[in-house]
Order: C-alpha cells, then sequence, then structure tokens
C-alpha cells in the first residue's frame, strides 16, 4: 500500500494524499512523490493530475523529447481518468458525494487540459500552436463553469473538507488566466476578450491572494504565480516589483521546507532584487546543494548567478554559469551562447586566450541556434542574432558594452541601481567606451547605434546616482540620433526616457517625432 494512502480511495483520501506527495515534491523528494502517485493514478483525479503535472514539469525543464512524451501519455490518461468523474454536461447528481466529486471532476479537467495546451505549444507549428489554444479555451470556459458552480454551493457542500480545495482550485484557475490575459498588448487582450476571455488583472491578482491564502492543495500554485509576477514581471522596465508582498507569501514555506529547491529559489531571487547580491547567491548555491534529482533547478540557479556576477563586474564567474548553461542546458542556446560571448568581451583578450574560447566564433554560432515557436522566432534570440550579425562578416565590427547592454535588455538596471558602488563601476566603463567611440579614427556602419547605447546606459546610471542633468544630456543624445538605430529596442529606450522626464516633471520640453 503506497504511503498515507488507506485502501478506500474517496475524495477526502485522495485530497490527503495528494498533500503528503505535495510535502514530498516541495521537501525536494520528486521520486518519492511520483511513487506515491503513480499506483492511483488511474482510480483518482488527482492522484491523476499530480502524476501528470509532475511530469510536465520535468519536460518543460528538459525539452528531452522522451520526457515531453511521456508527460504527453500521462496527461492523456489524467483526462480520462476525470471523464469517468465527470458529470458530462447532464445534471449534477442528487448525492452529496456523487456531487461533490463530480465537481472536483471538472475542475480536475479543466487543470489537466490547460497542462496539455502548455505542452503542446512545444510541438513546434502552427498546428500544435492553434491545438493549443482551442485547448486553453475549453479550459478557461469549464473554470468559468467551476466558478458559477462554487458561487451556487450549497451550505451543507461548503461544511465539507473538500470544499475549501474546490474553492482553491477555482481562485487559482480564474485568478491565474486573468493575471497572465492582462499581460498581453492591449490590442492582443481586446481581441481575446472578444473570444470570451478575461483579462482583468485586479480581478487576477484578488482570486490569487484569495487562493495563497486558503490553506487547500493549490494554495502553493496560487503563492508561486504570485512569486512569479511579483519576482519577474513586476520589476521589469522601470517596475520595483511587490518584494513585500512576495516575501510575505514565502514565510510560511519557508518554515515549512526550509531546505525546498523552491522555495530556496525565491528566497534567493527576492534577495537579487532587493540589492543583497551575496546573500543572493548564498541562498542559490544552496539550492544548488539542495538536490541533485533535478538537475534544471539548477540551470535556473545558473542563469540568476550569471547576472548576480555580472552586477559585481566580475565577469570570470559570471562567464563560468553562462558556460555550465552553454553546455547543460536546452532552454535558449542562441541566448545562452550570445551572453557567454558578450560576458568574455569584457575580459582581457588574453583571459580569454588562457579560458579556450573564441568570442567571434560564439558570435558566429548565435543565429544557428535559434528556436523558432509556430514558426516564429522567440524576441531575445531575434535580438541577439541581429546584434551578433556583425561578426559574421570576415573583418567582424566588434560591440561597445555588450554585456552591459544585455544587462539593460533583462532589466539588470533596476538591481543595479540600488547599489551605488556598482553604478559608479559601471559608469566608469561607459565613459572609458565612450571615449573609445570618440576618438575611433575610423568609425563603421554601426558607430552611431554604439554611441546611442552607450549614451542610454551612461544616462540610466547617472540618473539612479542622481545626477540628473547630466543624465538629460546623455538622453538628448539619444533622442537626436534615434533615426538612426539599427538594432536597439526603440521602444525600451523612450520607456526610459519618458519615465525620466516624468519623474524630472517636464512637461512639454520634448517632442517626439512621429516617424520614429
Amino acid at each position: 500500500m503506497s504511503v498515507g494512502m488507506s485502501p478506500k480511495m474517496d475524495l477526502e483520501t485522495a485530497l490527503k494524499g495528494c498533500s503528503t506527495a505535495l510535502g514530498f515534491f516541495l521537501n525536494n523528494r520528486f521520486a518519492d512523490a511520483l511513487a506515491l502517485l503513480k499506483p492511483w493514478r488511474n482510480q483518482s483525479m488527482y492522484h491523476a493530475m499530480g502524476y501528470s503535472s509532475i511530469l510536465l514539469m520535468q519536460a518543460g525543464m528538459t525539452f528531452d523529447p522522451h520526457d515531453i512524451d511521456a508527460a504527453m501519455a500521462s496527461l492523456r490518461e489524467s483526462l480520462q481518468t476525470c471523464q469517468r468523474f465527470q458529470q458530462c454536461h447532464k445534471p449534477l447528481k442528487s448525492d452529496l458525494d456523487g456531487r461533490l466529486k463530480e465537481m472536483h471532476a471538472e475542475l480536475c479537467y479543466a487543470e489537466v487540459l490547460l497542462q496539455k495546451a502548455f505542452l503542446t505549444f512545444l510541438d513546434e507549428s502552427i498546428i500544435g500552436f492553434i491545438k493549443g489554444g482551442m485547448k486553453i479555451r475549453n479550459s478557461y470556459q469549464i473554470y468559468k463553469d467551476c466558478q458559477a458552480l462554487a458561487n451556487v454551493t450549497k451550505d451543507t457542500e461548503k461544511q465539507k473538507s473538500t470544499h475549501i480545495h474546490f474553492r482553491g482550485g477555482v481562485n487559482m484557475g480564474i485568478g491565474s488566466f486573468n493575471l497572465m490575459l492582462s499581460l498581453l498588448p492591449s490590442r492582443v487582450l481586446r481581441l481575446m476578450e472578444f473570444l470570451g476571455f478575461s483579462g482583468d488583472r485586479e480581478v487576477g491578482l484578488s482570486e490569487l491572494r484569495e487562493g495563497a491564502a486558503s490553506n487547500s492543495l493549490r494554495s502553493i500554485l496560487s503563492t508561486l504565480t504570485l512569486l512569479i509576477y511579483g519576482t519577474h514581471f513586476l520589476p521589469s522596465g522601470t517596475g520595483e516589483g511587490n518584494l513585500t508582498e512576495a516575501e510575505a507569501l514565502l514565510e510560511p514555506y519557508k518554515e515549512k521546507f526550509p531546505n525546498g529547491a523552491l522555495i530556496l529559489f525565491y528566497t534567493a531571487r527576492i534577495a537579487l532584487l532587493k540589492g543583497n547580491i551575496t546573500f543572493a547567491q548564498e541562498k542559490f548555491l544552496a539550492c544548488i546543494a539542495a538536490q541533485e534529482e533535478w538537475r534544471q533547478i539548477h540551470h535556473l540557479c545558473s542563469w540568476e548567478l550569471m547576472w548576480a556576477y555580472s552586477f559585481e563586474l566580475n565577469w570570470r564567474e559570471a562567464y563560468r554559469y553562462a558556460d555550465i548553461l552553454c553546455k547543460e542546458s536546452k532552454w535558449s542556446q542562441a541566448v545562452y551562447v550570445f551572453q557567454k560571448a558578450a560576458i568574455l568581451s569584457m575580459l582581457p583578450e588574453e583571459e580569454v586566450t588562457e579560458l579556450g574560447e573564441d568570442v567571434v566564433e560564439l558570435f558566429r554560432q548565435v543565429d544557428g541556434l535559434r528556436l523558432r515557436i509556430a514558426g516564429k522566432s522567440i524576441p531575445t534570440e531575434k535580438f541577439a542574432a541581429k546584434k551578433a550579425q556583425r561578426y559574421s562578416s570576415s573583418n567582424p565590427v566588434k560591440l561597445a558594452v555588450p554585456a552591459l547592454e544585455m544587462l539593460y535588455v533583462w532589466n539588470g538596471f533596476t538591481v543595479v541601481g540600488k547599489r551605488p558602488d556598482l553604478t559608479e563601476s559601471i559608469l566608469t566603463i561607459l565613459e572609458k567606451a565612450e571615449e573609445q567611440l570618440r576618438d575611433d579614427p575610423d568609425p563603421s556602419e554601426y558607430h552611431v547605434d554604439d554611441q546611442c547605447v552607450v549614451q542610454l546606459l551612461k544616462g540610466l546610471c547617472l540618473r539612479q546616482l542622481g545626477r540628473l542633468v547630466q543624465a538629460e544630456s546623455c538622453f538628448n543624445h539619444v533622442i537626436s540620433r534615434c533615426g538612426h538605430l539599427n538594432t536597439l529596442i526603440v521602444l525600451n529606450i523612450f520607456l526610459d526616457i519618458i519615465v525620466y522626464m516624468a519623474f524630472r516633471s517636464i512637461n512639454g520640453k520634448y517632442k517626439i517625432d512621429s516617424k520614429i
């Protein structure tokens, strides 16, 4: 008999067993969690969903065809298991236990269908993209039906211990849909709303917060969704992220799972965003040391450590983690190789030679490593390939400050700005690059591009240091040359400049050419 399970597989027993498996998972006992769930996956909708969810995460981390096939097969079986308990649009059963099972089956079916949709997107074709979209729409509609059921649930049903898990699942599903859709561009969001979706950010956050506080089986999923939003999406551009809320959400899990890899990762991530770089590095390393079973979690930490050491201008250590990603991770080889080359570009040539690396050759590899999803390029990979293009000729033209430019692209200046000492060090590098460009006797076709990159980054540093008049001069330089830019992300430039102008309360002074 499996750990934590009794011979009778009723709904309450299934939920308790899955809670035990969740505890195993959060304590890095991934194989134990799978072993507990596997024997019951054809008899319990929750065991089926939990088992396939773990396989899905594994497939998403490895991109290994075998793992993807295993996850897809498990998801199909999970849908079949859920369907056996569904009421299939007939009137709900009159007996309480039967009615509750049907409600939970609908909820689990929606969740598994959504997972299957995401896995379908890994099929890099337009057909896979369309199929995934249809599954997402069906999943969303079922979540809406479940929300309606939750709102009309009778008092006798609410008194059952299983109701909190149903309500928590609805919170997680409706909240995640609203939050994710609200992040889409307004034009796309209007189309999605026309198709019946809802993208209300405040509704999404409210539902997720309720779910995170519910002490249900899916509370951790609502919590993780809020953590991802608060530490990966909000800090982008000029936002700071609600780190206070993120810390509060994480606190109970830190007490219960102090060595859990996911908990350590987000402890480190929050510290990094607050500018506590040394502490963040320690926690990322602790996360790596916490488990060996899922090495892909190591890759998440390696990505963060690469940036943490880049913030400190410790290029040798940053290179070390970029090299690990290039050798071990399959997520985005184009970005990894570009980042590795960019970091090496910041080192003296003798050090690069000592490491046995060829920067030009690395940049030349980038374009051939790009992935395509539904026939479309990934924007960050497209940007990296465009930047690396100048190395493709027989006389390559070096990028001015590639690692610092990527620091900007990945919103690293939000973190660096919290450390005046690091900001000053970066400013010194930029002033040296500015001087070299100014004194260049034979400017290349990329000269204006490079000058604008340096001036933009210099302006950001000066703004963070409170030297606003000088920052304004740098931004004016970029504005005056923006019509000549080749590859810089012009919209991001103007976002930073507009925010700066708002900060300075300068109204009407700048007029941006409509041709840009």
